[in-house]
């Protein structure tokens, strides 16, 4: 693959120096900037992942902040699942819909007050939306991006790691809560969050001068606990069943294709964009949804969507894959026909490499 100019417009973090200085093998662009996918390799990484700790990047996950009197009735607007219980200190996994229903983006909302809200996104440009609607509809809010970049601890070492850095209390943050917590005089919203299934947390890191102090700070603190630089690991994200908007789903999906209809309180959540659209989906069923999807052979890099066949006949799309190495198979994620998606459903897998037998799963790896 042909490398990618660097640019302005491709924007660096505050913790790019960190990054570099670690040896970073690879990039990929996500919202207009740079975020590392590879340290050592993807197999290496996930392993260190599963048994260490690890410091991860994660600027990428912009905020689209909602400040004023009208920030709750428009993060309301945003997404079907109904906020009314959500209380300050609290994260909630908010599928963001437009008026058809169709997935804009998949982000965690943090509830900072009820007239204050991050909404920290996937890779799309959710603020123009949210711009637009807030505009649209004379809400007294302003939307904006402040500079806030998350850096992520995950592993299964990551809550020791914390603690050394941010005192004992951190460790009482429950999951998918947050705290403020001290660094260097500066207090930070800390989040008991991230995109694996190896525990940790994620600090949202405001201005950049902390960036490269808090970076060196883990690093010297958990030089012990063999902590390195890291990144979302494709492997490991796979068998978890974490979904990656843009490859697994786009508008074109609804959360109840996604597997994401927990999340959707479509008869409560008033106010919704899209709740007309979804309340006939909710009633009538999807007819395609992601399915966990188990691949005899190895898989070559998953770069674009694959057909999946039953008989010779596609009956959906391979969006994500890999190989796994603590399982011994191909993992994947794939969107599936209705008539096909039932767990043990023996499936064909169209890749570059040629045809690969494979099986619907019922739940996914971990």
């Amino acid at each position: 693959m042909a490398m990618i100019s660097q640019s302005r417009r491709l924007r660096r973090t505050p913790f790019s120096d960190g990054v570099e200085a670690a040896g970073v093998k690879a990039y990929t662009i996500y919202n207009h900037m740079l975020l590392p996918t590879v340290f050592e390799s993807v197999e290496d990484d996930y392993h260190h992942l599963k048994n260490h700790v690890q410091i991860w990047d994660v600027s990428v996950e912009r905020q689209v902040e909602l400040r004023g009197p009208d920030a709750a009735r428009l993060m309301q607007m945003l997404t079907p699942r109904d906020l009314r219980g959500m209380t300050a200190g609290q994260c909630y996994y908010v599928p963001i819909v437009d008026e058809t229903g169709g997935m804009l983006n998949d982000p965690v909302a943090l509830k900072l007050s009820e007239d204050r809200w991050w909404i920290s996104i996937a890779d799309s440009d959710l603020l123009f939306w949210v711009k637009g609607l807030a505009y649209g509809y004379r809400l007294d809010v302003l939307v904006d991006e402040p500079d806030v970049s998350p850096l992520a601890v995950q592993g299964p070492q990551a809550e020791d790691l914390m603690a050394r850095v941010f005192g004992e209390a951190v460790r009482n943050v429950k999951f998918f809560r947050f705290g403020w917590f001290d660094f260097q005089g500066q207090s930070l919203v800390v989040a008991r969050s991230g995109y694996s299934k190896q525990g940790g947390y994620e600090i949202y890191v405001e201005g950049s001068a902390l960036g490269m102090p808090l970076w060196n700070t883990l690093m010297e603190a958990g030089a012990d606990l063999d902590v390195r630089a890291g990144c979302p690991n494709l492997i490991e994200r796979i068998e978890g069943g974490l979904l990656s908007y843009g490859n697994d789903m786009n508008r074109e999906n609804t959360p109840h294709e996604c597997g994401l209809g927990r999340f959707c309180s479509t008869q409560t959540a008033i106010g919704c964009v899209g709740r007309d659209a979804l309340l006939r989906v909710a009633k009538e069923g999807p007819t395609q949804q992601l399915r966990p999807i188990e691949i005899a052979g190895k898989v070559p890099a998953c770069d674009r969507v694959w057909p999946i066949l039953a008989n010779g006949k596609q009956v959906g799309r391979m969006t994500s894959a890999a190989n796994s190495p603590d399982f011994g198979t191909g993992v994947g994620i794939g969107m599936v026909k209705m008539t096909h998606w039932d767990p043990e459903t023996v499936l064909q897998v169209q890749t570059p490499d040629g045809m690969l037998d494979a099986i619907v799963r019922e739940n996914f790896w971990i």
